[in-house]
């Protein structure tokens, strides 16, 4: 019978499944913290960033921060997760896709995850296997020993006996009031160089927003668009969000110009920009492509997190935006 010392010592894999009563066992640069009500948050840090891990309802960075400044908005009212009908799910969210095809998968979304330490400031989350979809889901969380850098890699296993084809889908909340920046490429197949979703599954191919702009190679959003969601088919393989704060967040991802992206209007990236006074939040989504996963086999995609201080403006030209886009090139290497 194993009793409650044994499994203090239960290894899985190469990491030990996390402790919350034994926080000497965990590795350099992680320890636990309560977030709302969420007990034995994985905190990942260095004397710069951090990033803290929930498991409870869903597998996601309920905080990423940068010398104190926050990045993700966290509702409040999630503090009531245990007795929501439905708990709400903020802050740093993954999923996958495509949106309009990918069935319901509340366990996959807001159920609860194994935790488990994978080495200094890493941490590995599981999934319970999801009926509906047919895959189990692991989320891999590294923070650099010595920058905001943070690898968030996520792995779609397909436990079904059928293939499946899913792609990976960021849903991350930011701090609301900022600036979006995309970089565009040549190979765009929108006139305008990205796409507004109007509502009622329309979708404006060629849309014109006072808050969107063509600045040199970039499109800039300073403010609410008409609609909130955005999309871009952007090769570039990142882009910024610029918050009020003085806080820049840069998502770097892997792009395959060669390969079939099933969201309906085939986006790299999506950006959610609301109205709503409810949400205070806008949603950074990195899209990847699609994976054709047959059973037993699976796929990933890893997105690299950096934040950078930096002057918040609304004015931006195309120097600034060339200045800025080769400062995060020469910060944000891995």
């Amino acid at each position: 019978m194993i009793n409650r010392f044994t499994a203090l010592l239960f290894c899985s894999g190469a990491g030990l499944l996390f402790p919350h009563f034994l926080a000497a066992a965990l590795p350099e640069g992680v320890r636990s913290v309560r977030v709302l009500n969420y007990p034995d948050c994985l905190q990942l840090f260095n004397d710069k960033a951090s990033a803290t891990i929930g498991h409870q309802v869903g597998g996601r960075v309920l905080s990423y921060q940068l010398k104190g400044k926050e990045a993700l908005y966290l509702n409040p009212a999630e503090a009531d997760w245990k007795t929501a009908k439905r708990p709400l799910v903020t802050a740093g969210r993954f999923d996958i896709g495509p949106e309009f095809l990918i069935p319901k998968r509340d366990v996959l979304w807001s159920g609860e995850w194994t935790p488990e330490t994978i080495g200094p400031r890493a941490v590995r989350l599981t999934s319970r296997p999801d009926d509906g979809t047919g895959v189990q889901l692991i989320r891999e969380f590294r923070l650099d020993p010595d920058s905001s850098h943070l690898s968030c890699r996520q792995i779609i296993r397909n436990v079904s006996a059928r293939t499946r084809y899913w792609c990976h889908w960021s849903r991350t909340f930011a701090r609301h009031g900022g600036v979006g920046i995309v970089p565009l490429t040549s190979d765009t197949k929108f006139p305008n160089h990205y796409v507004m979703y109007e509502g009622r599954g329309l979708i404006n191919g060629r849309p014109k927003d006072p808050n969107i702009h063509r600045i040199g190679g970039f499109l800039v959003i300073t403010d609410v668009p008409a609609f909130p969601k955005l999309g871009f088919d952007s090769m570039a393989g990142w882009f910024g969000y610029q918050m009020k704060h003085d806080l820049l967040f840069v998502k770097k991802y892997a792009t395959r110009p060669d390969a079939v992206y099933n969201e309906v209007a085939g986006l790299t990236i999506s950006i959610w920009y609301p109205k709503s006074e409810q949400v205070n939040a806008v949603e950074l989504e990195p899209i990847g492509p699609r994976n054709a996963i047959k059973p037993g086999e699976s796929a990933e995609f890893t997105e690299h997190w950096w934040l950078m201080e930096n002057d918040y403006s609304k004015d931006w030209t195309e120097e600034k935006l060339g200045n800025l886009e080769r400062r995060i090139s020469a910060e944000t290497r891995h």
